[in-house]
């Protein structure tokens, strides 16, 4: 389990980076402490994202009445190691489209698995796991820009 924890976290400072870098590129002038906090932050969400995205497909398949109970479907070094190796190499930065087609890949094998744990067919599986991925993405980048706007807005206000 250590070794799944610490490709976790290299793919959420992945993530991170990809978020971080193309801001410090347009903002010259920020200090280096604002952007080691703001990679460590994005570091520990974007982990935690990675590492609940099993979590969140197996619930959902787990709401098939299909579904017979057993084991939860959980990483493994075999099933993160992809997205850490393409993350490394390219991060998201470089292009949207090579981003889906790596979460994608990573997203059939998970569906895979969670199509041999739980039993369900692998196309039901692979529903689960776009649905959960797509639900936490969309969950992250609303309270994202959420923190944005509030930044914003404090930034905005005349010091008094």
């Amino acid at each position: 389990m250590p070794l799944v924890i610490v490709l976790v976290m290299i793919a959420g400072l992945s993530e991170a980076a990809g978020r971080v870098l193309p801001l410090v590129s347009r903002r010259p002038g920020m200090s280096r402490p604002v952007v080691v906090g703001l990679l460590l932050t994005g570091t520990l969400v974007e982990s935690a994202v990675i590492a609940s995205w099993p979590w969140a497909a197996w619930t959902l398949a787990g709401l098939l009445p299909s579904t017979p109970d057993a084991d939860r479907l959980l990483w493994t070094p075999s099933l993160i190691a992809p997205l850490v190796l393409a993350g490394v190499i390219a991060f998201p930065w470089l292009g949207p489209l090579l981003h889906f087609v790596l979460l994608t890949v990573v997203g059939a094998a998970l569906a895979g698995e969670l199509a041999s744990a739980s039993g369900i067919a692998w196309g039901v599986a692979a529903g689960c796991v776009a649905v959960a991925g797509f639900g936490l993405a969309l969950a992250v980048d609303v309270v994202r820009r959420l923190v944005a706007r509030i930044l914003a807005i404090g930034v905005l206000e005349p010091a008094v």
